[in-house]
């Protein structure tokens, strides 16, 4: 019998048949679950691309709540983006402070608008629109700090592309539905799910599973006894608690982090 070579053995399985028994929800089937579960999400009004871009890098590793105060006292300081890429970088901070890690992201921000300046000799990027979402994406990545999910949010809330933005909530919910394999990365998931979701229900899939994962499938106890989707859950045997009463909180927040 010939043998298998080691690649093939540790061949990395991008999304799983069957796991435990189980076959997972395709993507189709948790979408229309959780639609008839959540409804049609109600997307707030898009920021422009720089503006979004600018609000993602402030939201990172930190609270909607934060990243507003912090975006709210940018704008409240500072009336344009060159006014902003020149100030001093210890006064950007402090007016961000609000955000979180100021000192890391002011840099960020201003390195950010610098490189955008060079490259379109403005602050414009909305033509990233009219481009194939490889190319886009691979602009916006070229950034120092745009990594897949904040340029992913850029250009699926304010670009109208069809880019999967996988944040820590959407990881462990297509982890735990079997949608993406064990091993994949979070970095992964991003090109792994925008493959399987039809492109026009790419942006409403996101805030589901986001939703989700604040709502239901938390990431200790999660409510396992009240989720639509349990039935063809490969994780909830191992997750769900007996005797589990608790309620699902009742927003569903459309912001992508």
């Amino acid at each position: 019998m010939p043998k298998v070579k080691s690649s093939l053995r540790r061949r990395k399985v991008l999304r799983p048949r069957s796991i435990g028994g189980i076959k997972p929800h395709s993507t189709e089937d948790v979408y229309r679950i959780l639609t008839d579960y959540y409804g049609i999400p109600k997307v707030a009004r898009r920021m422009d691309p720089t503006s979004e871009l600018i609000w993602t890098i402030l939201s990172q590793h930190t609270s909607d709540s934060n990243a507003e105060k912090a975006f709210a006292a940018l704008s409240d300081r500072y009336e344009t983006w060159m006014e902003i890429m020149k100030a001093p970088s210890d006064q950007l901070a402090t007016v961000i402070r609000s955000g979180g890690l100021a000192q890391q992201k002011a840099p960020r921000i201003q390195t950010a608008l610098s490189l955008i300046y060079q490259r379109t000799e403005g602050f414009d990027i909305s033509f990233l629109s009219t481009w194939s979402l490889e190319s886009a994406k691979s602009w916006l990545r070229e950034i120092p700090g745009v990594g897949p999910k904040t340029a992913g949010v850029v250009l699926s809330f304010s670009l109208n592309q069809p880019a999967m933005a996988v944040d820590t909530h959407i990881y462990r919910v297509s982890k735990r539905l079997g949608l993406i394999g064990p091993k994949v990365s979070a970095d992964e998931a991003h090109d792994i799910l925008e493959k399987i979701v039809n492109p026009d229900k790419v942006l409403n899939f996101h805030i589901y599973l986001i939703t989700h994962g604040r709502r239901i499938c938390k990431a200790l106890r999660p409510l396992c006894h009240t989720c639509p989707l349990s039935a063809r859950c490969p994780s909830q045997k191992k997750l769900i608690s007996e005797n589990d009463t608790r309620i699902p909180i009742e927003s569903l927040n459309y912001k992508p982090l």
